[in-house]
């Protein structure tokens, strides 16, 4: 049923640790349906449901909701709408963890940590219940970096085909703070924390001026996040080894530079 999917997920990163902005949780269809194949995927899309419908899935699992805010219409007038109109016609169900997932221990932010090689005991840059979650994390490499050769470094590890940084002055790089995704409010936390050097997804002009010594990495939002499905599709098959788990194939990053 799809009720073992979701309780695997929600058991790992229970809905109440999102942020209140969010919604994560099941977007679509009914918990007590027969799962035949899962797909999971960063990102819905339209491409993301036909190819659940190719290969069988009628459930698919992302980490960015499809229904973020309210939809006033199911018309097919944007592509979500379409989204759901496909969706519901051909059966698919559709459920999110995203800040769930995002803010608890062992989620994206340890996940990407584990990507660059952190060692030793990962601390929340900003904790939450209890210290029981957090966003973003802070944590040490093995042994110092240079700056611009660890950039060189997560280029090659997240396939990112431009990055954005400050001016990394020579610096070496040992104390590293992260958050997937939308970041940038973090900053002030990486910086008070001691960080040599705050990664994310996105920043905005202006924060490249507030580093105050402190080097910034801008991966972008689908690099910084794409082995979120790795991640779910590991926490799914922990709990509910016999259901086929798929990683989506489609492409769906809407960001491409121009080189």
């Amino acid at each position: 049923m799809i009720r073992s999917i979701i309780d695997a997920i929600e058991a790992y990163a229970p809905l109440r640790l999102q942020e209140d902005y969010d919604n994560s949780g099941l977007q679509l269809g009914f918990p007590d349906t027969p799962v035949s194949k899962v797909l999971v995927s960063l990102d819905i899309s339209e491409e993301v449901i036909d190819e659940a419908i190719a290969k069988g899935c009628n459930l698919v699992v992302s980490h960015h909701p499809l229904i973020f805010r309210p939809l006033r219409s199911i018309s097919g007038a944007t592509w979500q709408q379409r989204c759901v109109i496909k969706a519901l016609s051909e059966g698919i169900a559709l459920y999110s963890a995203h800040t769930n997932l995002d803010n608890v221990r062992g989620g994206v932010n340890y996940k990407i940590a584990e990507m660059i090689g952190l060692s030793g005991g990962l601390e929340w840059l900003r904790p939450v219940c209890a210290d029981e979650a957090g966003s973003g994390v802070i944590g040490e490499l093995p042994c110092g970096e240079d700056a611009g050769e660890f950039i060189l470094r997560l280029k090659e590890i997240f396939g990112v085909e431009c990055i954005r940084h400050n001016c990394t002055q020579k610096k070496t790089i040992r104390r590293v703070a992260l958050c997937g995704g939308a970041g940038a409010f973090l900053m002030k936390d990486a910086l008070e924390k001691g960080a040599d050097c705050f990664i994310t997804g996105e920043l905005h002009y202006h924060d490249f001026f507030d580093g105050e010594g402190m080097i910034l990495v801008e991966l972008g939002h689908f690099q910084s996040e794409q082995f979120t499905s790795c991640l779910l599709r590991d926490i799914i098959h922990e709990s509910v080894p016999e259901v086929e788990i798929l990683l989506a194939e489609t492409q769906t990053n809407p960001i491409r530079y121009a080189l």
